[in-house]
């Protein structure tokens, strides 16, 4: 019997898993199609439950003002919650918000850390502005070899923005810096969710 009850939860689990995924395409979709009030809808109500992807899309939707009003305020706290759970674009869009000031005021500081989370987890373009922040100083030392090697993790994904940093930074280098910044270019590897 307990293991009946066990298995049984186990399947509810599942089934509440499913339809929560359902939800979640269903939002997707509308917000690709450009119906961000039914995205809204549907994102809110995931976001209410955890969902990290649905939180991260529902502060875009208040940091756009589409289908809401815009709100930096509320895009801050649902960047926020899903930044807490790992989510590697929420993280970038809160290094957003303090690079730009958008909503808080201008911090590189936090910027970086936020670019940082995100771009250790793979993220192309938060990698770029990573390696931006060390090519200005911005929030973190000056170090033209780390804004190489992030630079070069972005391009080697294919962001065309990075080549420009690369561009950017190459004549402040020497052929030894260039050559350290590709050896740890090669040897990342990228972390888990923080």
């Amino acid at each position: 019997m307990i293991r009946f009850k066990f298995l049984f939860f186990v399947a509810v689990l599942a089934a509440f898993a499913a339809l929560a995924h359902a939800g979640y395409d269903e939002a997707k979709d509308a917000y690709d199609r450009g119906d961000y009030a039914k995205a809204y809808e549907e994102f809110k109500v995931l976001a209410q439950q955890g969902n990290a992807d649905a939180q991260c899309h529902l502060g875009t939707l208040y940091a756009k003002g589409r289908g809401v009003l815009k709100n930096s305020a509320e895009a801050l706290r649902l960047y926020s919650l899903a930044a807490e759970q790992g989510h590697a674009e929420a993280q970038y869009y809160l290094g957003v918000m303090f690079d730009m000031g958008e909503g808080v005021p201008r911090d590189y500081a936090e910027a970086a850390k936020y670019y940082r989370k995100a771009a250790e987890q793979g993220l192309a373009v938060a990698q770029s502005n990573l390696g931006a922040m060390y090519g200005l100083g911005q929030g973190v030392p000056r170090d033209y070899v780390a804004a190489r090697m992030w630079f070069n993790l972005a391009a080697a994904q294919g962001y065309s923005e990075a080549q420009k940093g690369i561009d950017a930074v190459a004549g402040q280098m020497t052929p030894a810096q260039i050559a350290e910044a590709q050896r740890l270019a090669r040897e990342w590897k990228p972390k888990g969710r923080e």
